[in-house]
């Protein structure tokens, strides 16, 4: 058993830490590889003497961590109470703690990763959202390691900066972001369900500035999401009223488009005397969109397709919106029980975010109300 995952919701930090690290060990052994650390409710207070229990009981090769408003392990999620979730593998491969105070340009150590492990695939990401510029690093990284995917979220415990706490080995930090560099003989396959489903047909974009969009195939923007409108039922035309959403596609040079090759961002408003839609992302001229709706029934029937045809695996990290969980679907543990029923023994942890990581295509991307995972294969 290379992966394995524990929970515990004991009121007692101490005990709740040793139960989550005990049962790491009779699963995996001590001295994993790596190991991730989330943390929610009042034990957010209590993280550094969490994390230095499980360096000295568990005694991980890395350990990273996040707080989170909640968690995830197997297939539960423990909404908006205290408890420990840990997620520790190990692999033939190399786990390298990175620290990002501002920026990528502080990720130097790919090369000295490279000669140890091979080249580097995957980086895990855990940011504070009051402090890192999530989409600028990621953007960065795109560019200058473009074979590299980031998977991962914003801690979620603080609603202001300086609550939320991020851990890398024997150090916790207020700002920035963690992360782990992965490489080796591990197979670790991305899945992010973004919880749209598309309506009307695929457009092309013909008159744009920045994220305004004029024209769509040759017709005043907002003309074609009227006459798309106009063709749904009354309950589609609700869900339009109450958040509509546009995909843009990530690889033009494909000849049909399905789900996962969207980007989704949010339609910020449209003008009725100009007939321009303002987008929450900038879309070039010859760009190819489509306008989405997203509810709890397309959020479900989303990830279930993606998750029909993904192969059974060894572990994941589950990165999910915390406007998802129980706000979203009027049922506990939606996004953990599909995952966790193809993960091997249910090897998964994770946390609810305040923005999730992932990649569409070949580029990564942060999101909103989305499920991202980095599902591990050995």
């Amino acid at each position: 058993m290379p992966y394995a995952s524990s929970l515990s919701t004991h009121g007692d930090p101490g005990v709740a830490v040793a139960e989550a690290i005990g049962q790491i060990i009779d699963k995996l052994g001590p001295s994993p590889d790596l190991a991730v650390l989330f943390v929610s409710g009042a034990f957010v207070t209590r993280v550094e003497d969490l994390a230095l229990a499980i360096r000295e009981m568990l005694a991980p090769g890395t350990l990273v961590g996040s707080t989170a408003i909640s968690v995830i392990c197997g297939e539960k999620e423990i909404e908006n109470q205290s408890a420990i979730s840990i997620f520790a593998g190990n692999f033939d491969g190399g786990a390298t703690p990175v620290r990002l105070a501002d920026d990528v340009h502080e990720l130097h150590d790919l090369q000295s990763h490279e000669a140890l492990h091979g080249v580097p695939h995957t980086l895990v990401l855990l940011a504070d959202p009051f402090s890192f510029p999530v989409e600028n690093a990621i953007n960065d990284l795109g560019s200058r390691f473009p074979d590299l995917q980031v998977i991962g979220g914003l801690a979620s415990a603080g609603s202001a900066p300086g609550i939320n706490r991020l851990l890398l080995n024997d150090a916790s930090f207020t700002h920035g972001a963690v992360g782990v560099l992965l490489a080796g003989k591990m197979v670790i396959e991305p899945l992010v369900s973004q919880g749209c489903r598309p309506i009307g047909s695929p457009l092309i974009v013909t008159k744009s500035d920045g994220n305004l969009i004029y024209e769509l195939a040759g017709q005043p923007a907002l003309e074609r999401l009227q006459d798309i409108v106009k063709e749904m039922s009354d309950d589609e035309r609700s869900l339009v009223a109450s958040g509509l959403h546009v995909g843009r596609v990530i690889d033009e040079h494909r000849v049909e488009f399905s789900r996962g090759d969207f980007l989704i961002r949010a339609v910020m408003g449209a003008d009725q005397k100009s007939g321009v839609v303002a987008l929450g992302d900038v879309v070039p001229v010859g760009s190819t969109i489509q306008f989405q709706v997203r509810d709890a029934v397309s959020a479900q029937e989303d990830l279930r397709l993606l998750t029909s045809n993904l192969e059974s695996a060894d572990g994941a990290l589950l990165f999910t919106c915390n406007g998802r969980g129980e706000n979203l679907f009027d049922i506990p543990h939606h996004d953990a029980e599909r995952i966790a029923s193809k993960i091997t023994d249910g090897a998964v942890a994770g946390m609810f975010c305040a923005g999730e990581i992932g990649p569409v295509g070949s580029h990564s991307f942060l999101h909103g109300f989305t499920a991202s995972a980095a599902i591990f294969r050995d």
